[in-house]
């Protein structure tokens, strides 16, 4: 392997090219503006997609709200045990695998979420107000191209 220094006018390159990193950044951004929204109901932007994947008609299993959010089983777990706490979720056995969870709302975590959506209307309306103000097209079909097998 070398051991040669990487220029700085590579850094400066990457910062301002990598896709990555601008996606991070975004998502940061994002995260950080819909939590200060969501703050007056107790949730983060994450927990707030974790209970809207939940609310369905049928309980999901673990791996199936895993995948959607595109998360790992062990770092949804932890970000279940919140939830859990604050008696927004239950986890269960699945009744077709003993071995495997399915994820309830609570009738607290209805509320809540209730509560939540029209902060989160609002919230994404001022942000597509903002890209349509900045000329951005609506982003989301290349963000889903990126993730869509």
């Amino acid at each position: 392997m070398s051991n040669a220094p990487v220029p700085y006018e590579t850094t400066i390159h990457v910062r301002d090219h990598c896709l990555c990193l601008a996606v991070q950044r975004a998502a940061r951004a994002l995260a950080r503006r819909f939590d200060e929204a969501l703050k007056p109901v107790g949730l983060t932007s994450g927990q707030f997609s974790l209970l809207m994947s939940l609310n369905r008609p049928e309980p999901p299993t673990l791996g199936a709200v895993a995948s959607l959010l595109a998360m790992d089983r062990t770092t949804l777990t932890a970000n279940l045990k919140p939830l859990q706490r604050q008696g927004f979720i239950i986890v269960g056995v699945d009744p077709s695998d003993r071995r495997g969870r399915r994820l309830s709302l609570t009738d607290s975590g209805r509320e809540t979420l209730a509560r939540a959506v029209p902060i989160w209307v609002a919230t994404h309306g001022g942000i597509d107000d903002d890209l349509a103000t900045a000329g951005v097209a609506d982003p989301r079909p290349a963000l889903l191209a990126l993730h869509t097998p």
